[in-house]
């Protein structure tokens, strides 16, 4: 059983920058591919990236150019570099597994982006 822990987010002026951290507390190499998704106040969660084992990426059309997300196996940890964050980008941050695994939501992270 894989739990994630996802931390980093905060209160961010619009143009700043956040870096996401997702810590499994099992193997994630195993997992092929791991996302970032975000849920808006009285919105739907939606996947914001991807990255496959291989190396393989997909954004969102919203955050391409912007957001940046890795991986490191020997950490067991995924990341998300956010820059030039909008007040848009404002939501509870979660990884989980792509596609999801409904056991494996966390607690996700606020990203708070003022303008």
């Amino acid at each position: 059983q894989v739990q994630l822990v996802e931390s980093g987010g905060g209160l961010v002026q619009a143009g700043g920058s956040l870096r996401l951290s997702c810590a499994a507390s099992g193997i994630i190499a195993s997992i092929n591919t791991m996302g970032w998704y975000r849920q808006a106040p009285g919105k739907q969660r939606e996947l914001v990236a991807r990255i496959s084992r291989s190396g393989s990426l997909n954004y969102a059309d919203s955050v391409k150019g912007r957001f940046t997300i890795s991986r490191d196996n020997a950490k067991n940890t995924v990341y998300l570099q956010m820059n030039s964050l909008k007040p848009e980008d404002t939501a509870v941050y979660y990884c989980n597994t792509w596609p999801t695994i409904p056991d494996y939501w966390g607690q996700g992270t606020q990203v708070t982006v003022s303008s």
